[in-house]
């Protein structure tokens, strides 16, 4: 198999055929929340298909594109809508775009989620931004040999999501008059959404929402340098005494709902970071 380093360099070549400019800021859109979009002064899009190396999306609401141009007067990366790994991918493909943006020469990593609530005093619709996070998906991305050219052998992850970024988030939050809350995210495989059982043990360890993803991404950009922001929108709650069946519909109608408070927070740290 080619080697990793050498495949981030084949993709970033392919890009660089359509796309010269010099990013700051990388962009993950998560389920349902792919408006930011609609903002970016677009100098190429890529299919994810036409990338060597990128994988196909294929979850719902995931259109698959890399898109890349101006946004607020800073160069971005934008990928409209992710990868997971319940889609049958490895660990390695679903992060391989994160090392693609910061061989592109991003700095600033912005993760966006679709996730559950089990914190009992939110709300369906609000926004987290995660502190900290759990992973509970058997695996890791980092697996394997380390090519010491892409990060260290052992990157330390005491402050995974950057504290500086968090706090502008907080305040943008603050003087937007936006619902901002705080917390931890506990990443599973999926696709299924959990058991009662389950949420009342994820609560137990620390969590406050719940997803399939966000938990990867960030280990590589940790791993590779980046300064990482993530931002999860509530869709549903988790709450086991009170749980009832929820549908992709219901969880889509619900970030299309979040997707303009949330564009409001990223849109001004984009800016003023």
């Amino acid at each position: 198999m080619q080697p990793l380093y050498e495949q981030i360099q084949e993709a970033v070549s392919a890009i660089r055929t359509k796309w010269t400019g010099h990013p700051r800021f990388g962009i993950i859109l998560g389920t349902g929340l792919g408006g930011v979009r609609e903002e970016i002064q677009a100098e190429a899009l890529l299919p994810y298909e036409t990338i060597p190396h990128f994988p196909k999306a294929t979850a719902i609401s995931h259109a698959g594109n890399l898109i890349c141009g101006n946004w607020q007067g800073r160069v971005v990366v934008l990928m409209e809508g992710r990868l997971h790994y319940y889609e049958g991918y490895s660990m390695q493909q679903i992060t391989f775009p994160v090392r693609v943006m910061r061989a592109l020469g991003c700095e600033i990593l912005i993760v966006t989620t679709a996730c559950g609530g089990m914190n009992p005093h939110w709300r369906k619709g609000d926004l987290m931004v995660i502190e900290d996070h759990i992973n509970l998906m058997g695996d890791n991305p980092l697996r394997g040999p380390n090519d010491d050219r892409l990060g260290p052998r052992f990157p330390d992850m005491c402050y995974a999501y950057d504290r500086e970024l968090l706090a502008l988030a907080e305040r943008v939050a603050l003087e937007e008059q936006i619902r901002l809350q705080r917390g931890v995210y506990v990443a599973l495989s999926g696709p299924n959404l959990e058991t009662r059982a389950e949420y009342r043990f994820l609560r137990g360890i620390g969590a406050d929402v719940v997803g399939m993803s966000t938990v990867p991404e960030v280990l590589v950009a940790v791993h590779s340098g980046l300064r990482v922001l993530g931002i999860a929108v509530i869709t549903d709650m988790c709450l086991p005494d009170a749980l009832q069946p929820v549908s992709v519909a219901d969880i889509l109608a619900t970030a299309a709902q979040a997707e303009k408070p949330l564009r409001t927070i990223i849109r001004r740290v984009v800016a003023e970071a």
